[in-house]
């Protein structure tokens, strides 16, 4: 095949996508836009608040690009520019696959080459990171919920975290640990490749890369808050980054497809943050405004870049 066949194709290809991904999430946007109030926009609080947030949204697309960046360069050698390209061509895939699981997928797609798997190995590291981020702050979160609110689904919920929390740090800490044993056993062997996979990454590495995923959980809490307040959520400070990293983390736990996503956060954080605030409205226009600044915003970018992808190399 030819240099020019192969670029029409990769233009053919990548333009075929990129308009299926870009219809997908003006459906979405259409669909849930015409839930919310529209009087409910003019009736917003500071505008600071707003500010607050999107400035948050470019400092959350860098640390999010960045730890990707760091890890992608331990697979090999990388540009910045490109590493960015493909984790927002990343989360143009995740908007059509169940709890977001085609972006990492989508990143190794877009930076392709012959280092796909080296590129798994490090995306295992920093999923397991990110992971790690969201349930240690759940963990706080449940810890508030359990005194402010105490009942036996939180309690449960709360030893659920804790557990999970102990198996995160053993898998990202200390896998490679248990790969012997693991390797004797059939049903577990299977498993054991991501234990090489985590091993060829250094401890130094996994401490900068878990930093940045706490540290990014940290700016997409406050990130909500500052948006509740904007929509006049009246919340005590240190109660509602409480219940927004409880938030955060349920969804993490939650099943669910983009499509239906925004739909189950409504209902989430009215149920969460409707013990402090009747302001019903308010609470799921911010559950809106968060979903099109930290997702649809980037997915469209991406979906553009997904033109420039080489499909044939």
């Amino acid at each position: 095949m030819n240099k020019s066949t192969k670029i029409w194709i990769n233009y053919l290809t990548g333009g075929t996508i990129s308009v299926f991904l870009l219809w997908a999430i003006y459906g979405q946007i259409r669909q849930q836009i015409n839930t919310v109030d529209k009087s409910v926009w003019q009736q917003t609080g500071n505008n600071s608040f707003l500010a607050a947030c999107l400035i948050l949204m470019f400092v959350n697309t860098f640390l999010e690009s960045y730890k990707w960046y760091s890890l992608v360069n331990r697979a090999e050698p990388v540009q910045y520019r490109h590493a960015f390209a493909s984790y927002l061509a990343g989360i143009a895939f995740a908007i059509i696959t169940p709890n977001r699981i085609g972006e990492y997928p989508g990143r190794i797609l877009y930076l392709g080459g012959s280092a796909t798997f080296r590129y798994i190995n490090v995306s295992v590291s920093g999923i397991i990171s990110q992971l790690s981020g969201i349930y240690f702050f759940g963990f706080i979160g449940l810890i508030y919920y359990n005194f402010a609110f105490p009942a036996v689904v939180a309690k449960v919920a709360l030893a659920a975290c804790v557990s999970i929390n102990i198996f995160i740090a053993v898998v990202y800490w200390r896998f490679e640990n248990w790969l012997p044993m693991m390797e004797q056993s059939k049903w577990l062997r299977r498993f054991a490749v991501f234990g090489r996979l985590l091993a060829r990454v250094t401890t130094r590495n996994r401490l900068q890369v878990l930093t940045i995923s706490l540290l990014r959980v940290g700016v997409f809490t406050a990130q909500y808050l500052f948006l509740l307040r904007w929509m006049n959520v009246d919340i005590p400070l240190a109660q509602g980054f409480c219940l927004a990293a409880l938030f955060f983390w349920v969804m993490a736990v939650i099943p669910s497809f983009a499509l239906t996503e925004l739909g189950i956060k409504g209902a989430v954080s009215i149920y969460i943050f409707g013990h402090f605030s009747p302001n019903t409205i308010g609470i799921v226009t911010a559950t809106t405004g968060i979903w099109l600044l930290n997702l649809i915003v980037p997915s469209i970018l991406g979906s553009l870049l997904i033109l420039r992808m080489k499909w044939l190399r």
